[in-house]
């Protein structure tokens, strides 16, 4: 049999169920936010940073003597639990939900209260000694404290996506060294146009994958900057003297990472251009990810009607009534994942548009958008890399073919025999079907048999040398 508590706040009372460690607020955001469906528990690195954020606040006020130490060794131990994932089940509101974050924040303020309520001897509800007001929330405003623990889970996860992402990084560089003697023809507009190395396209992924890493480090480094001690509007109202500076130092001790105290907390408190700058890094990344992975459907097409230069490993059936078709489904869905992450992009960006005079209250949506855009990016690169391209393998016969049947091979030609004689070559092959060998050395004689193997021997196409007559 279930047994209740009555709790109250200036909207009325309410039965909270006893084993329940939030109270009244959460309980009316869960009655009132029934949107995604997804709770803030099912983001614990969320939770973990307001362990850091309400044990920092703690032990600022302490040393602002503002806070006792009774109660502030309550807060503190109560925190170490969110900190460790305790409790994630408690934490039931929705991901996205209006107010500007508050009933996430009450939601941790009241589960912390009453983890520290009975740490102390107390029943559950007994706010009289641990309020999740007037202690766990002393010195704070929503406004500062959901951003601040907001930035730190997000460089934590951003973190996640850059380990991700040289994983990736290594798997294209590792086949970039297996296929270097590879020959095989480039394409521009889906033509041929010049001959290169497979390793020499596979190393240009590694490359661009690599810059996407550089990019992330930095932006990671712009959320560092936090309002922590800004309270409501950016004014410090209701924060002691010399609080956010001591607030931030605690955070970046217990946190480990490089916080710095933000010099306007007013701007601070409405701005969200870092949230933009982050995801404008994501959809970047998506984006050249994604063109990847065009690519690897496109040169792996066919088998027997398609391009067929690469083999992408067989993971499962391609059709309920083709036999032995296999589709290239891990490309398939990271570029899935990659038009999420570009649409949330959109989110964010309008979101923190709507921010208005000295708050944004669409922050919760920009948080939900980016945690989801860096968790999907992030399973994406891993299962691009160890389900898709360690597993690569080459048709070297079959793409050195194409480069000698292939009308783009004249190119090579021009230092010799000038650009309008080889423009008629290509046309005449391109008309007739005849290769540009038997046009340029068997019948009209423009150059001699040892010349061609000259320019076009596998060295050559591989690493290509000015030769002239």
């Amino acid at each position: 049999m279930n047994t209740f508590r009555k709790e109250h706040d200036f909207l009325g009372e309410k039965d909270i169920p006893n084993e329940a460690y939030y109270g009244i607020q959460t309980l009316r955001a869960l009655e009132n936010f029934n949107i995604t469906g997804i709770p803030i528990a099912k983001e614990p690195l969320l939770i973990q940073a307001f362990g850091y954020v309400k044990k920092a606040a703690a032990l600022a006020n302490q040393e602002c003597g503002v806070l006792d130490s009774k109660v502030t060794d309550a807060i503190c131990y109560a925190c170490d639990k969110l900190i460790n994932g305790e409790y994630l089940d408690q934490f039931v509101t929705d991901m996205i939900q209006g107010g500007a974050g508050t009933s996430v924040n009450m939601n941790v303020n009241e589960v912390i209260a009453n983890i520290g309520l009975e740490y102390l001897g107390y029943d559950k509800g007994a706010y009289d000694y641990l309020h999740p007001n007037n202690h766990v929330n002393f010195s704070q405003s929503t406004n500062d404290a959901y951003p601040t623990a907001f930035r730190i889970a997000l460089y934590i996860k951003i973190g996640q996506l850059i380990e991700a992402l040289n994983h990736l990084q290594l798997s294209f560089a590792s086949k970039a060294e297996e296929f270097k003697h590879v020959l095989k023809m480039g394409r521009t507009q889906l033509q041929d146009a010049v001959p290169m190395t497979l390793g020499a396209e596979f190393h240009g992924y590694s490359t661009t994958i690599k810059e996407d890493i550089q990019r992330l480090e930095e932006v990671r480094l712009l959320i560092c900057e936090i309002n922590m001690g800004a309270t409501a509007i950016g004014t410090s109202i209701n924060a002691p003297e010399g609080y956010p500076e001591i607030v931030t130092r605690h955070l970046r001790d217990i946190a480990g990472i490089p916080l710095t105290l933000a010099e306007d907390l007013i701007e601070a408190t409405c701005d969200t251009g870092a949230y933009v700058q982050v995801s404008g890094v994501l959809k970047r990344s998506a984006v050249k990810i994604s063109k990847i992975c065009n690519d690897l459907r496109l040169l792996s097409s066919g088998p027997r009607a398609g391009l067929n230069e690469i083999n992408l490993p067989r993971l499962q059936p391609g059709s309920s009534i083709m036999p032995g078709k296999v589709n290239p489904v891990i490309p398939e869905v990271v570029n899935q994942t990659a038009y999420y992450v570009i649409g949330s992009d959109v989110t964010i960006t309008m979101a923190a548009e709507a921010g208005q005079l000295q708050l944004n209250v669409m922050e919760p949506v920009i948080a939900f958008s980016l945690f989801t855009s860096l968790t999907y990016l992030t399973n994406a690169s891993f299962t691009l890399a160890d389900k898709c391209i360690t597993g690569i393998t080459a048709n070297e016969e079959i793409c050195k073919n194409m480069v000698m049947n292939s009308i783009g091979i004249v190119t090579s030609l021009n230092p010799i025999l000038g650009y309008e004689t080889v423009s008629s070559i290509a046309k005449e092959a391109l008309q007739t079907g005849k290769s540009v060998h038997q046009i340029t050395v068997l019948e009209r004689e423009l150059i001699e048999q040892a010349k061609w193997d000259e320019i076009f021997s596998i060295e050559n196409l591989l690493h290509p040398k000015f030769i002239a007559n």
